[in-house]
């Protein structure tokens, strides 16, 4: 009797479905990223479970596989092992669950009760609220400050995750087109730009390269990352790109537009023909094939992109990775409080890290600082690139767009250089940095209402 008074005042907890969930994943090590996206080692009630689930997640993001005998020794690694019960525990945990077919729903147990105990925090929250007096002379906060932490609790605890393209509702809205695997390609093999002018220069991305595209805002800079990702797909690669900036159906729409040649602002203000709808459907369906992956979570920490892009591998497939863009990517919490200078340039190893541990060039994108507007000829330079040196040691390629079309207006052109036409859809595309190969300017056209770049021998302006 005073046992079971003992267990009504502890908090909701399920310590069997807890149990059920490690012994799972020491059966099949493999099933940890089908509970990754949604649980945490915070969901755990039992102290032990959570070093246990700690370590698996370390296990996981380092690619080694989870099992008893690299359970044990991570435990070991972080002094947790007499801690949770030794082996002795780790055996029963093993032998409690006969196999790991439904660790999903074993998951789910944990933090719907994880949820009841937030619910049951936030009550006593908000009562301290509630009961504070120096609250009378501003309710109105004081109620908002209720309604945010119900609010938190209520929140999905389920993270945004890479979506096909084929999902986005701009396409899914023409019709369900079937979804086509292909192929991987080659591991060694690079990826091709398509610009051939830039692919004779670098020979296509370099798997474990980090590439940076560095630009100031509204020169062309997720036109152009997003150009390389639709031709990499074309080519049967697969493609995720963490867009931070743009959502899934601005990407669909750009897109789109690219491959079809069609007005982007047409598209988005649905002002297009009856032949303008007939293209724009069958670019809908072409993308839909396509093996193009996006996640436009808008506040994304590196550490959750790394989580997400191990796991689009591990169930799809894994061959180029666009990040859209660098500055936008928050930290470890550790860092966020100091300055921002160290922030980015944790992001910037821990993006390298991920090209090399995956075997993909990631393309990053990257602001440059107001510094390049203050120069007369307004031409990027390494020293330019925003808020960390870092980035410029870790990128392996780091490219910058030059327009002077949105540098300069066509009067002040005119009176500055009588003699030359104005660069209207032109752009130089400066490869400042090539770890494996020589540095070089190449000309662009660009159609910006199209969202598209062109080497120049296969330009076409009709």
């Amino acid at each position: 009797m005073q046992e079971d008074l003992a267990l009504q005042d502890l908090p909701p907890h399920n310590i069997e479905a807890e149990n059920h969930v490690i012994g799972s994943l020491l059966i099949d090590g493999e099933s940890f990223a089908r509970v990754e996206p949604t649980l945490s080692a915070e969901h755990f009630f039992v102290e032990q479970n959570r070093y246990i689930y700690e370590a698996c997640h370390e296990l996981f993001m380092e690619g080694v596989a989870i099992d008893q005998e690299t359970l044990r020794d991570q435990l070991v690694t972080n002094e947790k092992l007499e801690a949770v019960g030794g082996d002795a525990q780790l055996s029963a945990l093993v032998a409690a669950v006969p196999h790991a077919l439904n660790i999903v729903e074993y998951a789910r147990m944990v933090t719907r009760t994880f949820k009841l105990r937030q619910l049951g925090r936030a009550g006593e929250l908000i009562r301290e609220i509630g009961m504070d007096y120096s609250n009378s002379h501003n309710v109105d906060a004081a109620l908002k400050r209720a309604e945010d932490i119900v609010f938190k609790v209520g929140q999905d605890a389920e993270q945004a995750d890479f979506v096909p393209i084929r999902e986005a509702p701009s396409i899914s809205q023409f019709f369900a087109h079937p979804f086509s695997s292909g192929e991987t390609a080659g591991e060694s093999e690079p990826i091709p730009t398509g610009f051939e002018t830039l692919d004779g220069i670098l020979g296509g991305f370099h798997r474990s390269d980090m590439v940076v595209l560095a630009a100031r805002p509204g020169f062309g800079k997720s036109t152009m990352a997003l150009n390389t990702a639709l031709t990499a797909a074309k080519e049967g690669l697969t493609v995720g790109i963490f867009s931070l900036e743009m959502g899934i159906n601005q990407i669909a729409h750009r897109m789109a537009a690219a491959h079809c040649r069609l007005n982007i602002q047409s598209i988005r203000n649905s002002t297009l023909n009856n032949a303008e709808l007939d293209r724009l459907s069958d670019a809908y369906g072409y993308l839909g094939d396509l093996k193009i992956f996006i996640d436009d979570t808008a506040l994304q920490t590196v550490s959750a992109m790394r989580s997400k892009a191990r796991r689009l591998k591990m169930q799809s497939g894994l061959d180029f990775i666009i990040v859209d863009y660098l500055q936008l990517i928050n930290g470890s919490s550790t860092v966020r409080e100091g300055n921002r200078v160290q922030e980015v340039s944790e992001i910037s190893r821990h993006l390298k890290a991920i090209a090399r541990d995956l075997n993909v060039p990631v393309l990053a994108c990257s602001q440059l600082s107001r510094a390049v507007e203050h120069r007369t000829s307004r031409e990027p330079r390494l020293a330019d690139l925003r808020e960390s040196g870092a980035i410029e040691q870790d990128a392996d390629v780091v490219m910058f767009i030059h327009r002077n079309d949105k540098n300069i207006s066509e009067d002040e052109w005119n009176r500055r250089n009588p003699t030359q036409e104005y660069p209207r859809g032109l752009a130089e595309i400066i490869i400042a940095k090539h770890r494996h190969g020589p540095t070089a300017t190449l000309e662009m056209s660009v159609r910006d209402e199209w969202g598209l770049f062109q080497s120049i021998p296969e330009a076409t302006y009709s």
